[in-house]
């Protein structure tokens, strides 16, 4: 009799871990600005939950870039009092957690951010193995010094570089001091310029010419955004374009080593369902995603007075035609 009651027991805890989910689930999504990598994410993240089985009833809001309006959203979102919360890049992820740390009624509702390259410095955990609360995510952060070899592949004189961020972003403020320690690494000098949106983009780029051999444009999402504008003003220059957003090279750059933020989007989608399944977010360690892909844009490159060497082309993952 009590061998059966055990097993009853057990099976019931069975049950309720893959029930967890069971029925629509309100999950309010928060994405900073549109664009393919952005995009991207949000797509893998809807895909993996769909073929996972979960039924979602998704508030999907979109700042289109305005720091103001994500504040407006993360009250938003506040008041649909969702299951869960997904914030996709650095903005409003840390509008949502301020939002969030005033709304007592949302306790205990898990929140994920993704896209997001530095968690600790914009103050979203305080411990990646452990965050505590109820927070956890996707990091996007990578070893900058895979940057500044690449562009190297191309440019093997290289002596300067210069990037191109919007420094309200505090993801972006984190990747371009670790890219200017790892270009100091390197004996490579790196030249600076800020926008605060993407109106003051070409500007931005355009005070570049001549004081630099190259230009790099990190995971910034405000400049991301614009990024049809600086291959404009790289191609009219002879200027090479090099980038840390993979989706990016398709659109003008000359190549790029980064993350698939399809995958990336899916893996935060893993995360979710586990943690729908009952795993604690403050128990659940923020994930890296490993895996990096090389791409190159021969065309793009010779647009802008640069030929690529057969021997790079060669140890690209994908080459765009």
């Amino acid at each position: 009799m009590k061998r059966c009651f055990l097993c009853l027991a057990m099976l019931a805890v069975l049950c309720m871990a893959s029930v967890a989910h069971a029925g629509k689930v309100v999950i309010a999504v928060s994405q900073f600005v549109e664009h393919p990598a952005l995009d991207a994410v949000l797509k893998g993240f809807q895909d993996e939950l769909r073929e996972g089985g979960v039924e979602v009833d998704y508030r999907i809001y979109n700042a289109h870039g305005n720091m103001s309006v994500t504040y407006q959203i993360a009250n938003k979102i506040v008041s649909d009092e969702p299951d869960m919360i997904v914030a996709i890049a650095t903005p409003p992820a840390q509008a949502c957690l301020k939002e969030y740390d005033k709304a007592p009624q949302l306790k205990g509702t898990p929140m994920l951010f993704t896209a997001i390259t530095d968690p600790l410095g914009a103050g979203l955990v305080s411990n990646y193995e452990k965050p505590g609360g109820d927070v956890t995510g996707m990091s996007n952060q990578m070893p900058m010094g895979e940057h500044v070899d690449m562009i190297r592949k191309f440019i093997p004189e290289l002596k300067s570089v210069g990037v191109v961020y919007n420094v309200g972003e505090s993801n972006s403020v984190s990747a371009v001091t670790r890219f200017k320690a790892a270009a100091k690494e390197r004996g490579v000098a790196v030249e600076e310029v800020t926008v605060a949106n993407s109106a003051e983009v070409q500007q931005a780029a355009t005070s570049l010419l001549g004081k630099v051999d190259a230009i790099f444009v990190p995971t910034d999402n405000t400049v991301v955004s614009a990024m049809e504008v600086v291959v404009k003003v790289c191609r009219r220059s002879q200027t090479p374009l090099f980038v840390a957003d993979t989706d990016s090279v398709a659109r003008g750059a000359v190549a790029a080593v980064g993350f698939d933020y399809y995958l990336h989007g899916r893996q935060t989608g893993a995360m979710a369902i586990r943690i729908l399944n009952g795993a604690k977010p403050g128990d659940t360690p923020v994930e890296f995603q490993k895996k990096l892909t090389f791409q190159v844009f021969p065309a793009a490159a010779k647009k802008m007075g640069l030929e690529v060497p057969q021997s790079v082309i060669d140890q690209a993952d994908k080459v765009i035609e």
